[in-house]
């Protein structure tokens, strides 16, 4: 099938690592014009080298460091992307998880600064990127299973996931006329350094993941490559008629409907 995605310009933000990353690999091996943004310097650079790589031609990766948590950073986006290819067309927006811990046992500036960054940071990114996209514009949101069902030891994604969901839901409502899509993607158990640092906090890391992967019905985590292809429908013309979609990528993991 071919996605459509052929000199569109898109945006991935967190896209040196985990699940960004292996979008943003998705999206220029679809012939996508891809910039990715992320906090470190040098993983920027790295990735913008190693997708590079991987193009089908030139002039098809920018990197831009920046920190979703900064009210600079959707003007940044939009500058950055003008000046390269003179519009947007989409973006994937992804953020790193929140601190671990219960709900009761987190501290206030913990849920401010989770806030600030996944919720807060999120909101904004949606507003100012989605006012720049024409019809056929896409924007999705990766999100989590926990937008679903809790996840024993995530209090704070458990208390924001939700809401950004319906963010999405919102949005894809209002800008549904304008003919912009926007959509969830909701990751269980992939094979992510993230991941792997929240079974290591359990004590016994490969223990932890033999017991996941026993409420998997496919019984195995996914690969980030998986999710990517994933994200680059959602984002694609070839998914022209979804939107305020919740998509669960999670092997089978979440149980409701």
């Amino acid at each position: 099938m071919d996605l459509g995605l052929h000199e569109r310009v898109l945006v991935v933000t967190g896209g040196t690592r985990g699940l960004g990353r292996a979008s943003a690999e998705a999206l220029v091996g679809e012939g996508a014009r891809v910039l990715v943004t992320g906090r470190d310097e040098e993983a920027v650079a790295a990735t913008v080298t190693a997708l590079e790589g991987i193009a089908a031609g030139p002039d098809a990766v920018g990197g831009l460091v920046a920190d979703n948590a900064d009210p600079e950073t959707p003007a940044r986006i939009l500058a950055a992307a003008r000046e390269r290819w003179g519009r947007l067309d989409g973006a994937l927006i992804s953020v790193g998880g929140p601190p671990p811990g219960t709900p009761d046992r987190l501290t206030d500036e913990q849920w401010r600064t989770a806030f600030d960054s996944v919720f807060l940071g999120t909101v904004r990114l949606c507003r100012e990127l989605g006012a720049e996209l024409g019809a056929g514009g896409s924007l999705a949101l990766v999100l989590s299973s926990s937008v679903r069902t809790p996840i024993a030891g995530l209090g704070a994604s458990n208390g924001l996931r939700p809401g950004l969901a319906m963010l999405a839901k919102d949005l894809a409502d209002e800008w549904g006329p304008r003919g912009i899509r926007v959509n969830g993607l909701l990751p269980g158990r992939l094979a992510t350094d993230r991941v792997a640092q929240l079974d290591a906090s359990s004590g016994d890391g490969e223990a932890a993941r033999e017991r996941w992967e026993q409420q998997i019905p496919l019984r195995r985590y996914g690969d980030p490559a998986e999710f990517g292809r994933a994200a680059a429908f959602l984002l694609s013309p070839a998914a022209s008629f979804i939107t305020g979609t919740m998509l669960p990528v999670d092997g089978g993991l979440l149980r409701s409907l």
